[in-house]
Parts: structure tokens; sequence; C-alpha cells
């Protein structure tokens, strides 16, 4: 199982580590304005979202697949189910 970490590196954005045991995997995350509401989760808990976020690719794809920098919308593009994910795991 991955450990996964996360830092604020701006508004709405995170630098995300992922060690699978293996390596290490970092990741640049952005929260799109508007876009934890449209998935149901409070404005506040962007840094909540992120997490499950990649949870939910850890679950479809090894940490190394994943893109290193991307907005939180696109993991739509990949994924169609992602929001209704989210919505079903919202605080």
């Amino acid at each position: 199982m991955a450990i996964v970490s996360l830092r604020p590196t701006g508004p709405a954005a995170y630098a995300v580590d992922v060690d699978d045991g293996a390596r290490t995997v970092r990741l640049s995350v952005t929260v799109p304005p508007g876009f934890a509401a449209s998935v149901g989760w409070p404005d506040d808990a962007a840094a909540a979202l992120v997490e499950a976020s990649i949870a939910f690719l850890l679950a479809r794809e090894p940490a190394p697949a994943i893109l290193p920098r991307f907005t939180l919308a696109q993991i739509t593009g990949y994924f169609p189910e992602y929001p209704d994910e989210m919505r079903r795991h919202r605080p």
C-alpha cells in the first residue's frame, strides 16, 4: 500500500509524494476553482479531496503512470466515473 503525503504549494495547489516502498513519485496537483463543490465537497476540504483523488487513481494505475502535473478536473477525461466516486466519498 502506498503512503501519500501532501503539502500546500499555493492556493489550491499541492505537492504530493506517493511512496510505494520501491520509489517515491512526486506529483503537482491543482484544485480548480469551484471543482470541489461540483463533486459535492466543501471548498475548505481541498486537501482531503486531493488525497481521495490520489487514492482513486492508485486503485486504477501505478503511481509512475499518474501524470506528474494535473488538475483534478483532468481526471474525468481519463476516468469518467471519477466525479461520481468523489460524490460517494465526500466528507
